[in-house]
């Protein structure tokens, strides 16, 4: 596996939860004190590994995680939401550059973007990971509230357990109204 260097003053930014029928879109922030080795997109990594690497993240960095609820989603939307985040990782984190995954910067001064930074770029690798561990950790607690979804499994994605579990019961209050779902029209 290849090391990803990190570069003295550069926040990486990345998010996770984009996607789903249910729960938080969280965005993380980070800026790394020291060389961590292992890095990789989040989604690239086991569980197990995305969890050993979140507090080794947590204890050599400086870092910002911003949740925005399903209500924020569905009221503002996704570009907005990310946006508003990275707007708050800026204020909260000062950094020399700030480095965004995708494709897009949402016009923010000094912040700039690249696609796959997550496989590419450390801060951006590490931001992944702790935006990842953060959402999926908050979906297993939330699980326990609502144990009929099975969110601690799927996470609120799309897959065939949570749309069947939809069509049972309907929307939970931690859904996505603006979401449409295919399978359910």
């Amino acid at each position: 596996m290849e090391i990803l260097t990190f570069t003295k003053g550069l926040c990486g930014i990345d998010e996770a939860g984009r996607g789903p029928f249910a729960g938080p879109m969280v965005v993380a922030g980070v800026l790394l004190n020291n060389q961590i080795d292992e890095l990789n997109d989040s989604k690239k990594l086991t569980e197990k590994k995305r969890e050993k690497l979140f507090d080794i993240i947590k204890n050599n960095s400086l870092y910002h995680i911003v949740f925005s609820s399903n209500e924020d989603i569905d009221n503002l939307g996704i570009s907005a939401c990310i946006k508003s985040s990275i707007i708050e990782i800026k204020n909260n984190k000062k950094a020399k550059s700030y480095l965004m995954d995708g494709n897009t910067s949402y016009k923010i001064e000094n912040v700039s973007w690249k696609i796959k930074a997550d496989t590419s770029v450390a801060e951006v690798s590490a931001a992944s990971i702790l935006a990842k561990v953060s959402r999926d950790r908050y979906m297993k607690e939330i699980a326990l509230v609502y144990p009929e979804y099975s969110f601690e499994k799927h996470k609120g994605y799309g897959t065939k357990v949570h749309t069947e579990a939809i069509k049972k019961y309907g929307l939970s209050k931690l859904h996505r109204k603006s979401f449409k779902i295919k399978a359910l029209e």
